[in-house]
């Protein structure tokens, strides 16, 4: 599922550098996050940057765009033109 920030941010500025889709940018009050661009990281990192770095943890799940992993890296192949990753060949 795409993420989204809450009203509890303080607009310290360390999540929209470190979105690797470009999907956070400043909002009305707030810095927000364009759900068709949140892939949560994946394809990118193991884990969202964005939580990551938060200092009052204020970027969770968002419930009105819920996404499988399988979904999400399809948004990421989508997006950067990357395609699925190819299991290693079994050396045995």
């Amino acid at each position: 599922m795409a993420l989204h920030i809450t009203e509890e941010c303080i607009n310290c500025d360390v999540c929209e550098p470190q979105c690797p889709n470009q999907a956070i940018y400043m909002g009305p009050e707030i810095y927000e996050i364009n759900p068709d661009l949140c892939t949560e990281c994946v394809g990118h990192f193991d884990e969202p940057q964005c939580q990551v770095l938060c200092p009052v943890d204020c970027i969770l799940p968002d419930p009105e765009h819920v996404e499988d992993d399988n979904t999400l890296m399809l948004k990421y192949q989508r997006l950067t033109g990357a395609t699925a990753p190819t299991k290693p060949l079994d050396e045995s």
